[in-house]
């Protein structure tokens, strides 16, 4: 398929995606579209007269034209949404831009997406959540981190990120031919070594207000979970997680100080069950039931403390040479009154000895270097 016909698409007032939708649906190919009569046209639900009239009129024909050199030019990726390249989570979502436009290296169908938001006021506290919780995700393989290269947390979170060589696209809302803020056109730059910029607007679009809400819907749209570190209970962040919600995705947020602004949003999220609560990675890994990565079980040695009690001991060393076991498995197997058992298991996890997972099901830390008494 000739480009030229879904970037006109894209640039003929009053289409969007659902209108879209019902255009493919309605014809073989676009190229059969744009040659359709104006009474053919306004047979396709979501076409008017007003849009039939333009179709027929071909005035968008020059952008058209500037656009597709725009791309030749600077080697920019064009992604219509029935392309191989286009964000598999982002084409299951109802609104998806109809085109994407896509510089860097990065693969945008990576196996674990995480989209990190937050507010463009960060506190120290917040700065220091996301660095160590970026730095714990570089245990994982096949990661890619999104943001929106905004002040704040979505510039550390691409930062981050760089700085543990975790690949990070940047969704702009703005076209190509700019970066918004200017002062984050080297970190821009170096996010196209190892991740890159991708933006559903033509090139000389400016960052309008209204485009940003655009922008997060992309966002919150190609990942798996989104994840609030610090946020007030109004802004960008908060719009995000209430769309990554609408399209039933997980959202994560960070709990906060009840005295911070910027916690407000985040423990307002966990309050109202719109978010899980996480303190860290390995939250995540629970939250998304992700396997921890395997390169981690095999370097982590846990040394078990002296003071365990022999019924602990027991019932550690019994997890940890099945690899992981089920509440009612321990139960068939030890015998023991659930109270006693529940209690032990809390003991166990309470020194980090083992964590559980969906389902009840327990599992040790690491590989055990055994304490004699």
């Amino acid at each position: 398929m000739k480009l030229i016909y879904p970037i006109a698409l894209t640039k003929i007032k009053g289409i969007g995606p659902r209108t879209a939708r019902n255009i493919m649906a309605h014809c073989d190919s676009l190229a059969d579209f744009f040659s359709f009569s104006k009474k053919e046209l306004m047979q396709i639900s979501g076409i008017r007269e007003s849009i039939a009239d333009a179709i027929r009129n071909k005035t968008y024909l020059d952008a058209c034209e500037k656009e597709l050199a725009f791309i030749d030019k600077h080697q920019i990726k064009a992604l219509w949404i029935e392309d191989q390249e286009y964000p598999d989570r982002l084409k299951q979502c109802d609104d998806a831009p109809l085109m994407l436009y896509y510089k860097g290296n990065a693969a945008l169908n990576t196996t674990k997406v995480i989209s990190i938001v937050g507010t463009r006021h960060s506190t120290h506290y917040g700065q220091k959540l996301c660095e160590d919780f970026i730095q714990d995700l570089n245990e994982n393989r096949d990661l890619l981190i999104v943001s929106g290269l905004a002040y704040g947390i979505d510039a550390l979170a691409h930062r981050n990120a760089l700085k543990n060589n975790i690949p990070t696209i940047a969704v702009l809302a703005h076209g190509l031919d700019r970066i918004y803020p200017a002062s984050h056109r080297e970190l821009a730059s170096k996010m196209l070594e190892n991740g890159g910029l991708l933006t559903e607007f033509t090139s000389e679009t400016i960052p309008e207000r209204v485009n940003f809400p655009m922008r997060n819907r992309i966002i919150a749209g190609m990942a798996d979970v989104t994840i609030v570190v610090e946020a007030a209970i109004k802004g960008g962040a908060l719009i995000t997680a209430e769309i990554a919600n609408s399209y039933h995705r997980d959202v994560c947020a960070f709990p906060g100080s009840i005295y911070e602004k910027s916690s407000e949003g985040t423990n307002y999220l966990i309050k109202t069950n719109r978010a899980h609560m996480i303190r860290k990675a390995e939250d995540l890994d629970y939250v998304m039931n992700w396997e921890i990565s395997k390169r981690s079980e095999a370097n982590k040695q846990l040394t078990l403390p002296l003071n365990l009690t022999k019924d602990q001991e027991h019932l550690f060393n019994l997890i940890h040479t099945t690899g992981q076991l089920a509440l009612d498995q321990m139960i068939d197997l030890l015998k023991w009154p659930q109270s006693k058992l529940a209690l032990i298991l809390l003991e166990l996890e309470m020194q980090s000895l083992i964590y559980s997972l969906p389902g009840k099901v327990y599992k040790s830390q690491g590989q055990s270097t055994m304490v004699t008494k």
